[in-house]
């Protein structure tokens, strides 16, 4: 069945039409819920709104499924897994198992695990990591240190967001230096404000993001960046949720939907991916310099270093080099130009 066109979907959000639950959902910019056509929830202003075909398309993009609504089997099948993904929800400062969550939606760990992905595309581990890092850039922007910030998320201690949470995002450095051979990566395009961007993902998460004139350009530059992989254009078959993925990193550039927190597959030198992942608690509207980086991650003689890593950085706005300037606040080099890169600072700043 087609999606409604948006002004059908823009009335039945206002009239609050039950009649047209199922037939798509929408998610608030402002709370990172998304909702059924007939929630009760209070008015929504329009350029706060995203649509999305299903349940699964929503969760994909970071949004999570608002407690108003009642997701029945009737909507879904994916009743179970939603109070899965809410209990994480609840309880992401915990010490969660597969096994205890298996044991609440009634499944064994192995099914919960396959069904969990298969709907979602990320593990309950991943998904919970991702509310993890999602309170833990919350509680920076209310103020709280960096220290009390990792430990009221649930990490435990600061290896746990830059340690460990690097080393199991990145590839084997065997797996690196085979330019992703054996590996299958889907790509697609689309056009954003920022220009056109191409964004590619393996089975583990988003491994590409960047930004050109057009499109075969930008396969030429995923192919030197994977020489040996076999690439496919996305499909519902081969990547259900690259085009949620694309779509949420769209509006997040285009309308300031917030950064979608996605599974990515970072591939670099240890260094680097220490780089990268400091880059991602980086919260939106502020900046740092490349000397304030590396003394963060207690390197603070490797600025050039750091500054390489931050050119090297191939998923761009997914993980935000762009909120690191040279010492005397200018903006220094970006990937994709510094009118992009202007223009992301700019877009944040309003926002904050």
């Amino acid at each position: 069945m087609p999606q409604p066109s948006e002004q059908d979907m823009r009335t039945a959000i206002t009239t609050k039409d039950k009649s047209r639950d199922g037939d798509f959902f929408y998610g608030v910019i402002t709370t990172g819920e998304f909702c059924q056509p007939s929630c009760s929830s209070s008015s929504v202003k329009p350029e706060n709104i995203i649509f999305f075909q299903s349940i699964e398309e929503a969760m994909s993009a970071g949004f999570r499924p608002c407690k108003r609504c009642q997701f029945t089997k009737e909507i879904s099948g994916l009743t179970r897994l939603i109070d899965i993904a809410s209990h994480i929800e609840a309880h992401a400062d915990e010490q969660l198992t597969l096994a205890s969550l298996a044991n609440i939606a009634g499944l064994s760990p192995s099914r919960l695990q396959r069904i969990f992905k298969e709907s979602f595309g990320i593990s309950p581990k991943v998904y919970q990591d991702a509310v993890r890092m999602r309170h833990f850039k919350q509680s920076l922007k209310k103020g709280d240190n960096v220290t009390d910030a990792i430990f009221s998320s649930g990490f435990g201690s600061v290896s746990r967001v830059y340690g460990e949470a690097t080393r199991n995002m990145g590839m084997t450095p065997k797996a690196y230096r085979a330019g992703g051979a054996g590996e299958f990566i889907s790509y697609a395009c689309r056009n954003t404000a920022l220009g056109l961007m191409a964004m590619a993902a393996t089975d583990k998460g988003v491994c590409f993001v960047q930004f050109g004139e057009d499109e075969a350009t930008l396969v030429i530059k995923l192919t030197t960046e994977f020489p040996n992989a076999k690439l496919i254009t996305s499909t519902a078959q081969k990547a259900p949720e690259l085009d949620a993925w694309i779509k949420a990193l769209d509006q997040h550039i285009s309308k300031g939907a917030p950064r979608p927190d996605l599974s990515l597959d970072m591939r670099g030198t240890a260094f680097q991916m220490k780089v990268w992942q400091f880059l991602l608690s980086i919260r939106e509207g502020d900046v740092l310099s490349y000397s304030e980086l590396a003394a963060q991650i207690d390197k603070p003689k490797a600025v050039r270093a750091v500054a390489s890593a931050c050119a090297k950085n191939r998923i761009g706005v997914l993980i935000p080099c762009h909120r690191v300037l040279r010492g005397d606040g200018s903006l220094g080099g970006y990937r994709w130009g510094l009118d992009r890169k202007r223009a992301l600072l700019n877009a944040e700043r309003a926002e904050h």
